[in-house]
């Protein structure tokens, strides 16, 4: 199967990303209707308003079909942050490495925009995202019960100092 890293828009990325984290997270957690609509409407807001000097966005496409995506959205002004966003693979790709170069391709631009810091938030539970997090160099500074999910959840916020 050819799998390729992608950096960019392209036709179809919002709704199939969405797609995957609303499939995914229904399954795992029961998210539902909430989560879907506020992962399309804040990717579609983060695409519009899309800055190539400090965003990113990748996808991982196989055999033409969007199957992972990754988004560093950056601070413009100091401190200079960058926050990771929308990381998914289809758990059908997973364990093949797309995860891993969907990671290191948007900290590889952090670094070379010249951002100091960048962080994530997600919630407790994600135990193949965190160990690829952890892999990375983030570790986790915050730990609390929130409900920004649609549920309530234990969510975290890891960082990583460039």
């Amino acid at each position: 199967m050819d799998c390729t890293i992608a950096s960019g828009y392209i036709p179809g990325a919002i709704g199939r990303v969405t797609q995957l984290h609303a499939c995914y997270y229904h399954d795992n957690w029961n998210f539902g209707l909430y989560f879907e609509a506020k992962v399309a409407c804040e990717l579609a807001q983060f695409l519009q308003s899309f800055n190539p000097a400090c965003d990113g966005f990748w996808i991982a496409i196989c055999d033409g079909k969007i199957i992972g995506s990754i988004a560093v959205v950056g601070e413009k002004s100091p401190p200079r942050r960058a926050r990771l966003r929308w990381l998914i693979l289809d758990p059908e790709f997973q364990g093949r490495g797309l995860g891993k170069r969907l990671m290191s391709g948007a900290l590889d631009f952090c670094r070379k925009t010249g951002f100091r810091k960048v962080y994530l938030t997600t919630f407790a539970g994600l135990d193949a995202a965190r160990h690829l997090y952890e892999i990375a160099g983030f570790q986790l500074t915050n730990e609390q019960e929130g409900a920004q999910w649609g549920k309530t959840v234990t969510e975290q916020t890891f960082e990583l100092i460039l």
